[in-house]
């Protein structure tokens, strides 16, 4: 068996059946905390492939291997990797209590609807979107994904960042910073966990199932589900397609460009991704606003005119939706496809604007495909019986990066 060990928060423990371990691994200082079994290997965790060659080693030996790690190592830790190697039956996992547990017990909050993202070892930017789209979010940090790179993606957000640094050691802190105190400071390698809250909605209601909260039930809403003026939103089954094709998740980043009421950009927000929705007109922006804070949603809305206010936002979006049309629409759409990261999804009214849009799209290197959405809804008639009622035909097309080695084309 391997034994694997949580060690909390950073006190040191005993080692169990340590007269018998005749391997022990860990970190430097998960090592340098306990008293090691006399004649016992030690080896220092680095690069995991040869700890865990070493391990299989003495496993083929049948000699007894103890394994050091923080807090729960079945949560983002070592357990995966030696459960993948060496099978879950052959494991004996004893863990401690986790770094987020822990800072969650340091803040006096309830951690049962928060979501954990791991940065360590990743760029930051799926744990920054995570923190945008979510009220209570634990982050994992690592070198070079830290408080100070949360925090300058973060500035401008209504967040608060609480920074647990060396959890349970002598050395223990915890700071309650803004994102913008977060960017400006070298915060070391101390830090354990970092939590991103809205403190406004950092106490949610009570809960029966962990997690972040359920998905929607349904999407494609309704029209009457938004604040709008004068029909100009984008009708569900426009929404539903759009939708399919945008494909936003939690890490993603989602443009809604010309956002009218907001109703594409409330639904890829409830759906977990963050979005940014771009409005010209005054009246709009507040619209967004209102509909976003009635589905108890994050949205933030940029006030101004694309595609210039584009370049204002530094951070490259995944998917783009462009509402909307103007003789700007090929100019906007051209500015969303070259920074799209996945895809950009347009709809038009107009059938003069699908050529230049097409073009648009096809010019940026992504594949372009597209559809005429043409529907008739149920309507009541005098007498009990229906009729079918037309709406507008849409012309919805969309481009999606294709992988480096393709180009893109539209058929």
């Amino acid at each position: 068996m391997i034994t694997v060990v949580g060690t909390g928060t950073g006190a040191p423990v005993g080692l169990p059946e340590a007269g018998k371990a005749a391997l022990v691994v860990g970190g430097r200082r998960h090592l340098d905390a306990v008293d090691l079994p006399e004649g016992a290997e030690r080896v220092v965790l680095g690069p995991l492939a040869p700890a865990l060659d070493t391990i299989a080693a003495y496993m083929a030996e049948e000699r007894p291997v103890v394994v050091l790690a923080s807090g729960d190592p079945g949560f983002f830790g070592i357990v995966r990797a030696l459960a993948e190697r060496f099978g879950p039956e052959r494991l004996d996992v004893r863990p401690g209590v986790s770094s987020v547990a822990a800072a969650f017990a340091r803040a006096g909050l309830p951690w049962d609807d928060a979501v954990v993202v791991s940065a360590h070892g990743r760029e930051p930017r799926t744990a920054v979107n995570v923190c945008r789209a979510y009220p209570k979010v634990a982050v994992l940090t690592g070198p070079g994904s830290g408080p100070a790179e949360l925090g300058a993606a973060l500035r401008g957000e209504r967040r608060v960042l609480v920074v647990a640094s060396a959890l349970g050691a002598a050395g223990e802190s915890v700071e309650r910073v803004t994102p913008e105190e977060a960017a400006g400071r070298d915060w070391g390698s101390a830090v354990s966990v970092v939590l991103c809250l809205d403190e406004e909605r950092a106490l949610g209601p009570v809960r029966t199932v962990a997690g972040p909260g359920e998905r929607p039930a349904g999407w494609a809403l309704p029209e009457a589900e938004f604040a709008h003026r004068d029909s100009m939103i984008t009708k569900f089954e426009v929404r539903a397609l759009a939708l399919a094709r945008l494909g936003p998740r939690p890490g993603d980043l989602v443009w809604d460009v010309g956002a009218g009421s907001g109703s594409v950009a409330v639904e890829c927000a409830r759906l977990g991704a963050a979005v940014v929705a771009v409005e010209r007109d005054a009246d709009g922006v507040e619209r967004v606003r209102a509909n976003a804070a009635a589905h108890g949603v994050g949205v933030t809305v940029v006030h101004g005119e694309a595609p210039g206010v584009l370049d204002g936002l530094d951070d490259d979006p995944d998917a783009v939706f462009v509402g909307g049309g103007g003789r700007e629409l090929p100019a906007v759409v051209g500015a969303c496809a070259r920074r799209a990261r996945r895809t950009v999804v347009v709809a038009m009214a107009a059938l003069d604007r699908v050529p230049a849009a097409r073009a648009a799209l096809t010019d940026a290197g992504l594949v372009c495909d597209g559809v005429l959405l043409q529907s008739s809804r149920l309507a009541p008639l005098p007498g009990d019986v229906t009729r079918l009622a037309a709406t507008n035909p849409v012309f919805l097309l969309w481009g999606v990066r294709p992988p480096a080695h393709s180009e893109g084309v539209c058929e």
